[in-house]
């Protein structure tokens, strides 16, 4: 078992800059087609309604590795397509994260006054799940090629200027 210290930070906040339009970058979050080409390329499924379901399932190379076939679960609060979607997240990533129970996760998806530009924040309210906090920072360094917000928004950064995910 893993032992984390708790911090006095809660909310872990990441922003990332993309060249796209807000459809687009919601389009790449909420579409299980999408999510199969970055990240962790484990399909979603968002029912975007309040009070609709949220999965994100494991891969076939995952679940041979011993994962859960439900990596992450939740709930959808608030959809403002394509500008804000408000959800709760619970990791099933491990027993101890899957114990801590549901967080609170809001994208937002907003164009710069420049135009062409998307400034996509991610806030993850994280109190009372220490667990879950070290795994979407990466702390655990859970993923050997990176982990955590930053690697999987860094890489749907990339899939959406270049046409191809870091992994290739």
């Amino acid at each position: 078992m893993t032992t984390v210290a708790k911090t006095k930070v809660a909310t872990q906040v990441y922003r990332v800059y993309i060249k796209s339009t807000a459809q687009a970058v919601w389009d790449a979050i909420t579409s299980p087609e999408w999510a199969r080409q970055y990240g962790y390329r484990g399909p979603t499924e968002y029912d975007l309604r309040p009070g609709g379901a949220y999965r994100a399932l494991a891969t076939p190379e995952m679940l041979q590795m011993g994962a859960p076939e439900v990596m992450c679960d939740g709930e959808v609060i608030e959809a403002d397509p394509p500008h804000k979607l408000v959800q709760t997240w619970r990791a099933h990533f491990t027993p101890e994260t899957a114990a801590e129970g549901f967080t609170r996760l809001t994208w937002e998806i907003e164009e710069e006054p420049s135009g062409g530009l998307i400034r996509l924040t991610v806030t993850h309210e994280l109190e009372g799940a220490p667990m879950t906090a070290a795994a979407v920072s990466n702390a655990l360094k859970l993923h050997e090629g990176g982990g955590g917000w930053s690697w999987i928004l860094s890489d749907l950064k990339t899939l959406l200027e270049t046409g191809k995910s870091l992994g290739g």
